[in-house]
């Protein structure tokens, strides 16, 4: 089916483009929404019909390297460019606050306290917070061998800082990880073995095999999972705002979707309309729920 761009382009609002609270809510929700699109699909994932009691498997090591370097993005926030404020207005979490507001996750957070396009903003807010707290959580992975510095040891780290670190390893050349050198120095001084940065660089190939390898590998099917039940709760919670806009049009088979009032920016009404047909049919990819035996490790 086809669609039409409903009337009035937009407003310009001067050099810099102030978006309201209901044009930062679409873009976020298009966004995450096309992020998760981007890590859980039958492209990345071999394609089968088992969906109570599965697992994902991924078609190639590449493909594993890939969703993990995809979630680090997603477990990341929005990048600043030359001293410059956060694009769309979007503002910076709280210096103190929790880990997983340090990510995409928190601009869900502000959409729960205060939805706009939806009505019952506990759709987003359950498996939001229910991946939240897992991210968080300390994976203990007992007898980690470190050939490079002679070390076996118990390692507890968050869960959230493990995922990031092999992401950033998998996107980045050698030259380009003195940031995860420190971050993999502290983790290992938090489990008392400190060492310093060149034993730092000989262990992060050590690092990614056993943490994204073996550990991430493990929980793959986990985090797909929680990343798919949020992107059901965002379909869920913007359908009655599609039944809303959704209009059809002649001649057959055009439709426009009726912008809220306060949708004006052009770019914000992209991402409205975008989201809008994201939402005129249920996601592809099926609601699963992974074994336990997936569930209980790290």
């Amino acid at each position: 089916m086809s669609g039409i761009a409903n009337s009035g382009a937009g407003s310009r609002r001067g050099s810099m483009t102030t978006f309201v609270q209901v044009e930062k809510e679409a873009i976020i929700l298009n966004a995450v929404w096309q992020m998760i699109d981007g890590m859980v699909n039958w492209g990345m994932f071999v394609k089968h019909d088992k969906t109570v009691d599965t697992s994902l498997l991924f078609e190639t090591s590449a493909h594993m390297r890939l969703f993990n370097i995809l979630l680090g993005d997603f477990l990341s926030l929005p990048q600043k460019r030359r001293g410059n404020p956060l694009p769309f207005g979007l503002i910076d979490p709280p210096s103190e606050t929790r880990e997983s507001n340090r990510s995409f996750l928190f601009y869900l957070r502000q959409i729960c306290e205060k939805p706009q396009l939806g009505g019952d903003a506990e759709l987003i807010r359950e498996p939001l917070e229910a991946f939240g707290n897992w991210l968080e959580g300390v994976a203990l992975v007992e007898k980690v061998w470190l050939p490079a510095i002679d070390t076996e040891l118990d390692m507890r780290i968050m869960r959230m800082h493990y995922i990031k670190i092999c992401g950033d390893m998998g996107k980045h050349s050698f030259a380009r990880l003195q940031g995860n050198v420190n971050r993999i120095c502290k983790v290992l001084a938090d489990n008392g073995h400190p060492i310093d940065e060149g034993a730092g660089f000989s262990v992060l190939p050590d690092f990614y095999d056993w943490f994204h390898k073996h550990v991430f590998a493990y929980h793959s099917s986990m985090i797909a999972e929680f990343l798919n039940n949020l992107r059901w709760g965002i379909f869920y919670y913007v359908r009655p705002e599609f039944i809303r806009s959704f209009e059809r049009v002649d001649p057959a088979p055009m439709y426009r979707f009726n912008y809220p009032p306060r949708v004006n920016e052009p770019l914000a009404r992209q991402m409205y309309w975008d989201l809008m047909n994201m939402a005129r049919s249920e996601p592809y990819f099926p609601k699963l729920t992974v074994s336990r035996s997936f569930k209980t490790e790290f």
